[in-house]
């Protein structure tokens, strides 16, 4: 290693590598732990590392739309020219004959109503293109009699219209701007772009509408409008044929707009005037000779060209038929006739910066979405694609045989709100994103399946967590980023189990296909497949374990055998076959599925299965050391078949196991009915305590203790953790009552799959069914979710997410105070965990606060008959408060109240609380006529009395709340 080091820090010396980073990449390639790596070892190492994160990100960036689309089938008609997407969700569709038709997201017709009444001229009416004004609820459409007509967008009656345009308006824009000012834009068949730039538009539209009458709508000329002082009229000619799509954006005050000619394909220009020197004394040269025209001559708007610097113009091949800009990114993407789409900087107008192939007929509409980094793109032949804008790679293409989309493709839009791209053709039809390839902002999750186990690495203080869907994702512990993830590791099997060897350089993983597998985790790559020649039963559990300086792999399922595998260095055979199972375990081993497996060095390892047996074996001689079976339900009196009396969790307490110590309680498991159970192995094995630790007798689903054996975490299926102090629990034989609980709360939203303390920095690590791995502080408070947008720096508490409760949590059945877990009354022994003479102690403090006399509020009923709820429901609160302290840790990070110096009975400490002046002295009442009256119902003690509530209050498990 330390030639490496040399070799690597003389070659990287203007990268600055730390020794740290050089040592953990030696530790990578050097999987097996031998202290030397070659050449060739480097480059495959570097070589499948690169492979493996070039297909995490294809697969981070694959996006599939559900298929076939939803349809619905449009009458006979015109083809439709625009689809528009109204603030309420309303989809607005117009026929190239005014037809207009209002749609919901479900594609259930809303209304429609033609716009073209009966003309008694003989001329036919036909629309060009349609947008709508919001702020003043109107609609703009533009018509090929060369006007642009305005109506109310609520019952379509006409409005008023403006004529005498120029040129036929081909594609139109509209935005609002600050102080009553917008700007309507419209392309026209000339190549021009016309922007009319209104000011007080509200007293203008009003103003036009008193216009006399043409067609049976007020109408104003093009000129007459622009000689208005609210009125500027500024026309460009920009493009060489007419104009394919015009768009204003306000975040860079410019215009883009597109059409067929070559040299001018895509033109980015300002809306005012020119902006170099000369242009500007070429203006005022000419404002001699504009004064004497007058307005109305001015006002015509004469097509002019812009300055060579206020404008970027594209020159593309073929033209550009649709466009697509994304201020965030800054990225511009185009396409056209010759059925490429490219993506630009739009500052850069020389090269694209990459060039999307794959299409089969010309490019007519296309999309970026900043959310999805993704641009979606729509071809004549109707074939939708979606490329990604990182790797810049086709994610998905959809047919139009796939899609089902028929006829002549007219109109395109992606809706980002419900994630779907909506296609106009003979048919209005909706294709869907995919349900969770985005996730909702409030929800972190750290898999799309269920998470079936975690560990902690502290070789490279890395987190590795598998799903039910045999993905395996690798996280950095200390910011919570994801590092590298590998799919399909036993293949349609899921992941039963992982563990670590003892250098922590390899994983190893259980699956229900019968087989373990040994991975250079860091890179993905499979080293060695363990598997027995008999049927292939489901692996539970696993364990890396070394006797004698001899490795191995212990293995237990479905087979209810135990299957050991060394683990020879040497051994460059791929498959690896179990060694003989012991005659104990072939003769007085498990009759029923094995689920779990624990060990205790030097030789003491520990099996449970179905049946509730345990059975404690010697490794090095491969017998029985004792036989324990799990006590049945008290009020069960005739056990049945279907009673469920598992054992799946075990854990050693080391400390006393490995002293052999007689007495004393030295392995914990669960039980059925929420029980949890210490048994001791030395000097005649049994029971020695057995206590539910969970209100609602939710199953105990994992277990994990401190090193020096001095607290347990449990973790059940509601997803609760309770801490309790063993200290001295167990060590002189049977207990009759629960140990004392330290703390409790809710951290999942189901099952919680596994727990691991990591001692070094105090954090416990935790897994569920609910798809997320999340850290906590050792008393509970919450640090965060791998795979949350924000990184933590588990060194730094300000960036841990403390009592921001998960949002699955919060909102979680179990945290509400109705709930059954705050209601259950418990069985006998220790109600929930908690010693009795708290209970006690509880009760006489509300007995004694129900004494007092009521006092006025002045927050007035509401906080009274708050005070009486809490009051109701305190015997619940005091078995139940694990639920109660998650939902007051928002209130502990903003608090309304301080407490006053006086120590209150314990029960005020779950009331919301106000804030009071400081109390001059204990006994005696504090001032409070800043706020007028009393706060709560309670008479004040005297310096003896609130030195007892003082003690009290220091015994209370719950004073940390205060």
């Amino acid at each position: 290693m330390e030639t490496f080091k040399c070799i690597m820090k003389q070659s990287m010396r203007p990268h600055s590598q730390s020794i740290g980073q050089i040592e953990q990449l030696f530790m990578k390639i050097d999987y097996e732990a031998v202290g030397r790596i070659q050449w060739d070892s480097l480059c495959t190492y570097l070589q499948l590392e690169y492979s493996e994160q070039a297909k995490a990100a294809a697969r981070r960036a694959e996006a599939t739309l559900l298929l076939p689309a939803v349809q619905q089938r449009l009458s006979y008609g015109r083809p439709m020219l625009r689809i528009l997407s109204m603030p309420d969700d309303t989809l607005i569709t117009i026929r190239e004959d005014g037809a207009i038709y209002f749609w919901s997201l479900q594609l259930k017709l809303k209304r429609k109503k033609p716009i073209f009444g009966k003309s008694t001229s003989r001329k036919s009416q036909w629309v060009t293109d349609i947008v709508s004004m919001p702020q003043y609820n109107k609609l703009i459409v533009g018509t090929g009699s060369r006007k642009l007509q305005l109506y109310e967008l609520s019952n379509l009656e006409p409005y008023c219209q403006i004529g005498g345009l120029e040129a036929v308006p081909l594609k139109l824009d509209y935005c609002s701007m600050e102080h009553d000012k917008c700007l309507i834009l419209y392309g026209d068949d000339q190549g021009c772009v016309n922007i009319m730039v209104l000011t007080s538009a509200g007293e203008l539209l009003r103003t036009w509408k008193k216009m006399p009458k043409d067609e049976d709508m007020p109408s104003i000329s093009i000129h007459t409008a622009a000689a208005s002082p609210n009125t500027e009229h500024i026309c460009w000619k920009v493009h060489g044929d007419c104009v394919t799509q015009l768009n204003y954006y306000d975040s860079m005050k410019a215009v883009i707009s597109s059409s067929n000619h070559e040299p001018t394909a895509l033109v980015i220009g300002f809306t005012m005037g020119a902006t170099n020197v000369k242009e500007k004394l070429k203006e005022i040269r000419n404002a001699g000779k504009t004064v004497k025209m007058g307005k109305s001559s001015a006002s015509l708007a004469l097509p002019q060209r812009r300055a060579e610097c206020g404008h970027t113009v594209f020159c593309i091949h073929k033209g550009v038929k649709t466009f697509s800009f994304c201020r965030t990114k800054n990225l511009l993407v185009t396409g056209g006739v010759d059925r490429i789409v490219r993506v630009w900087n739009p500052y850069l107008p020389g090269k694209p910066t990459g060039v999307l192939r794959g299409h089969m007929a010309p490019v007519v509409y296309v999309h970026i979405s900043s959310e999805e980094n993704k641009v979606f793109s729509v071809s004549a032949d109707n074939t939708v694609k979606i490329w990604d804008l990182e790797t810049h790679g086709c994610c998905f293409t959809a047919s139009s045989k796939a899609s089902g989309i028929k006829g002549e493709l007219a109109a395109c839009l992606y809706l980002s709100g419900p994630r779907a791209l909506c296609v106009a053709t003979d048919a209005l039809a909706f294709l869907h994103l995919k349900a969770g390839s985005a996730p909702e902002p409030h929800l972190a999750r750290s898999h799309q399946e269920p998470v079936v186990c975690c560990r902690y690495n502290p070789t490279f203080r890395h987190v590795v967590s598998c799903c039910e869907a045999s993905v395996v994702k690798v996280w950095d512990f200390e910011t919570g980023r994801q590092v590298s993830e590998f799919i399909g590791t036993h293949g349609n099997a899921g992941i039963t189990c992982l563990t670590f060897d003892s250098s922590g350089r390899r994983l190893i993983t259980g699956g229900r296909d019968g087989c373990l597998k040994i991975w250079s985790y860091n890179n993905g790559h499979c080293l060695h497949t363990l598997q027995h020649d008999e049927n292939r039963s489901e692996v539970c559990d696993c364990t890396y374990m070394e006797v004698n300086q001899n490795r191995c792999v212990i293995a237990v399922g479905w087979d209810r055998r135990i299957n050991v595998y060394f683990d020879i260095p040497c051994d460059f055979h791929h498959f690896w076959k179990p060694q003989p199972h012991w005659q104990d375990n072939l003769n007085h081993g498990h009759k029923e599925d094995i689920l779990c497996v624990a060990q205790c060095p030097p030789f003491l390892l520990a099996t449970s299965s179905y049946d509730g047996e345990i059975i404690v074996w010697n490794v090095i001689s491969g017998h029985v050391h004792c036989k324990l079976n799990s006590p049945s339900p008290v009020d069960d009196q005739d056990p049945g078949e279907g009673q469920d009396r598992s054992v799946s969790r075990l854990a050693f307490l080391k400390t006393r196991a490995t002293k052999l110590d007689s007495a004393a309680a030295s392995l914990i498991s669960n039980g059925p009915e929420g029980s949890v159970n210490f048994w001791k192995l030395f000097s005649g094995a049994g029971l020695i305590a057995n206590f539910i630790p969970s209100r609602g007798n939710a199953r105990v689903s994992s277990i994990v203790v401190t090193s020096e054996d001095t607290l347990t975490y449990l973790a059940d299926q509601q997803g609760f953790v309770h801490v309790y102090d063993i200290q001295k629990y167990g060590l002189q034989g049977p207990e009759l009552q629960a140990p004392n609980t330290v703390t409790s709360w809710k951290a999942h939203d189901s099952t919680v799959t596994s727990l691991e303390l990591i001692e070094r920095d105090d954090i416990l690590l935790s897994s569920s069914l609910d798809c997320t791995v999340s850290l906590w502080s050792r008393d509970g408070a919450y640090i965060g979710t791998f795979g949350q947008n924000h990184p933590w720096d588990v060194f730094t508490p300000a960036s841990w997410s403390h009592t921001k409760v998960p949002f699955e949590i919060l909102t979680a059945p179990q945290s509400m105070p109705s709930h059954l877990v705050l209601e259950t009354d418990t069985g006998t022994g220790c109600p929930g965990g908690w010693p009795e003479q708290d209970d006690v102690m509880e009760k006489a403090a509300l007995c004694e606060t129900e004494q007092t006399p009521n006092l006025p509020s002045p927050e007035g009923p509401t906080v009274e008959a708050e005070v009486e709820e809490d009051k109701s429901r305190w015997s619940a609160f005091c078995r139940g408060r694990s639920v109660w302290k998650i939902r007051l840790l928002p209130a502990r990070r903003k608090p309304r109240w301080k407490m006053p110096e006086l120590k209150w009975p314990s029960i005020y400490q779950a009331l919301q609380c106000h804030e009071v002046t400081c109390v001059s002295a204990l006994g005696e009442k504090p001032d409070l006529s800043i706020i007028g009256s009393d706060m709560f119902n309670i008479s004040f003690h005297s310096q003896e009395r609130g030195a007892e509530l003082l003690g009290r209050k220091e015994l209370s498990p719950w004073s940390s709340l205060s």
